[in-house]
């Protein structure tokens, strides 16, 4: 179906083919920004007509046994019937109402809604973007590179006073909290990195060393 495939893309069937709320209705969305129209109800008197058949049916089968569940086979072969035609009259009309509410772009032939295309540039806002809504965000991004750019100057500015050399313990060995870095545990209160000297001759004592190892002096 030609009309089908113009809008094969962008649309969603919500009928509903059996049931006294049986009937044709389709939701078609803008390809750019996804809101939606959705055709207005078509009743599919067809099926609507089997489904009070059913209804009787049902109420016949508990007095009429087998002969009531025939009514009821009846009643749904007949909304089966004519279920595909009547389907595909109704899509036709309810393309013809999608017409009038959507376009379609010249450039990348989706389907747009009329906040979403431009009837100037006969193209959707994505291939054709509003120019005051492009410069403004283009200032925004401008903004923020120059913002990270002043940032990342201040943060050069203070990693010279940032203690790169001295080890630190990351993990407390008492308890075992990280310590991210602080001369105390946060946890409990444990001194980390508390560098000791020799006595002696003032060389770096390594972590529980009982001698140093430069003048064998007790630590």
């Amino acid at each position: 179906m030609a009309e089908e495939l113009s809008f094969s893309n962008n649309y969603t069937d919500v009928s509903q083919q059996y049931g006294t709320g049986a009937g044709f209705q389709f939701e078609f969305y803008c390809e750019c920004c996804r809101d939606t129209w959705r055709s207005p109800f078509e009743p599919y008197r067809s099926a609507q007509a089997a489904g009070w058949l059913q209804r009787m049916g049902g109420v016949a089968s508990s007095f009429l046994g087998s002969a009531g569940n025939v009514l009821d086979e009846a009643a749904e072969g007949y909304a089966r019937a004519g279920w595909g035609n009547a389907r595909d009259e109704a899509f036709r009309q309810a393309i013809d109402h999608a017409r009038s509410h959507f376009h379609r772009c010249a450039k990348c032939h989706d389907y747009a809604c009329d906040k979403c295309f431009s009837t100037e540039a006969g193209l959707c806002n994505r291939c054709a973007p509003d120019v005051a809504a492009e410069v403004s965000v283009a200032r925004h991004e401008g903004l923020l590179t120059q913002a990270r750019e002043s940032a990342r100057e201040v943060g050069m500015g203070r990693a010279a006073k940032v203690d790169i050399a001295t080890d630190k313990q990351l993990v407390c060995p008492e308890c075992e909290t990280e310590t991210h870095g602080a001369k105390f545990c946060p946890n409990c209160g444990h001194a980390l990195n508390t560098a000791k000297n020799c006595a002696g001759c003032s060389a770096p004592l390594p972590a529980e060393a009982k001698f140093c190892p430069e003048c064998g002096k007790a630590a």
